[in-house]
């Protein structure tokens, strides 16, 4: 009776059917029949049009709802402009090692079949850009998936949306505003988790148009690269920058780490940060001495805008399928994409996948075809687990720095 109830768990398990998906994929793929070939393209496009549609929402609400969601301005101050500054510095640092690593080890040189790609991704100027990042209309940059655009209405919305719930709290008014925001982005979560029980199927599709890729000219040494890429970004943001920041502070990264173990470990474990945020908490007060004020607010907060390992993942991941499908990518683009990076990821929600769905989203929007995201996806599992003990890492690290600053730490250099 037990052994079948492990049997039926683990038959249900999602990491197992996406392997077990990946895996008759490859056979199917290799085994090279027209009609499942036909019948996998038919997959990979019901899936994509999935993506495409919940891409601009989920970049649009994830972000506005994000900065609505904040609290006043005037009653945490202090507070909030430390954590807010120490989670756009360490930020803004992930995505540009993730850059720098990108170009050094370069494992996007081979050029895939697709042409249309290639040829939708055309040098942009300076002038351009500017000029997306402002539209002329709300309704044009979710008509023509301009994610730039999108990304400045959602940061105007949300800033106007927290001064707004602000004026009126000093009114005796409540606004509804911000709620609405957050509802709405609450629909496209649910809406992505119905997209993530089908993830087999799609991986499936995906699978096999991989190995008719490779066929074409996809080399595995060039994902492999890309995959080494990522996790290195993630290794040196929490073994080197992370602790720089700290002794800065005066504060021991080994003693802070020590205390933050047991959550650093759920986070690994649990890939959410959210479901992590109790026992981080926890270790916080109990192990680190962090103040119970200090905690609470900046944890919370941190959760939900600091995600230093989504930043690097975004933007290693953008730059790989646009560089393999052989689109140019200027030295302006790319510290643009700084940028981009670092608002998507603090707009990410702290769940399992939520930053592979974000990066998803952006290319989507971009038109790309998501055969890579869709080879990327078995090894995601265990890349996500590394990126959830980072943010929680990350968290811990801006939570004792802002404790420092504001009382003190108990945690010496």
């Amino acid at each position: 009776m037990c052994l079948h109830i492990k049997s039926k768990t683990y038959l249900t398990n999602p990491s197992f059917l996406i392997l077990v998906a990946f895996l008759s994929g490859l056979f199917c793929g290799y085994l090279n029949i027209p009609v499942i070939a036909e019948t996998a393209d038919f997959v990979a496009k019901i899936f994509v049009n999935l993506l495409k549609l919940i891409s601009i929402p989920i970049i649009f609400f994830s972000v506005a709802s994000t900065l609505a969601g904040m609290k006043d301005v005037q009653e945490t101050r202090i507070l909030g402009k430390k954590v807010v500054s120490y989670t756009l510095l360490t930020t803004v640092i992930s995505a540009t090692i993730g850059l720098l690593l990108f170009l050094i080890i370069n494992p996007a040189s081979p050029v895939l079949s697709n042409q249309n790609a290639a040829a939708s991704c055309k040098p942009f100027s300076y002038l351009d850009h500017i000029t997306q990042i402002i539209p002329s209309n709300i309704i044009q940059p979710f008509h023509e998936n301009n994610v730039i655009g999108v990304l400045c209405l959602a940061i105007l919305f949300g800033l106007a949306i927290l001064i707004i719930d602000g004026e009126n709290a000093k009114k005796g008014k409540k606004s509804q505003l911000a709620e609405f925001f957050k509802d709405m982005y609450g629909v496209i979560t649910k809406i992505t988790s119905w997209i993530v029980r089908i993830m087999p199927i799609g991986i499936w599709g995906f699978s096999v148009l991989f190995v008719k890729e490779l066929s074409l000219g996809l080399s595995v040494e060039g994902l492999l690269l890309y995959l080494a890429c990522v996790v290195l970004a993630n290794v040196v943001q929490g073994s080197v920058v992370l602790p720089t920041f700290l002794t800065f502070f005066k504060i021991s990264p080994v003693r802070l780490f020590k205390a933050m173990f047991p959550a650093l470990t759920m986070a690994f474990f649990t890939k959410s940060s959210v479901a992590t945020l109790p026992m981080a908490l926890k270790c916080a007060q109990e192990n680190a001495g962090i103040s119970a004020k200090v905690a609470n607010f900046t944890f919370p907060l941190c959760t939900t805008i600091n995600m230093n390992a989504c930043a690097a993942f975004i933007l290693v991941t953008v730059m790989f399928v646009m560089s393999s499908y052989g689109a140019t990518i200027t030295p302006l683009e790319m510290v643009l994409w700084i940028g981009i990076a670092t608002v998507a990821a603090i707009g990410n929600a702290g769940v399992p996948m939520g930053c592979y769905f974000l990066t998803s989203s952006l290319l989507v929007a971009m038109d790309y075809p998501l055969t890579i995201m869709g080879i990327i996806l078995p090894f995601y599992a265990l890349i996500d687990m590394l990126e959830t003990a980072l943010n929680i890492w990350s968290d811990s690290c801006v939570a004792a720095a802002v404790d420092k600053s504001v009382h003190r730490s108990v945690i010496p250099a």
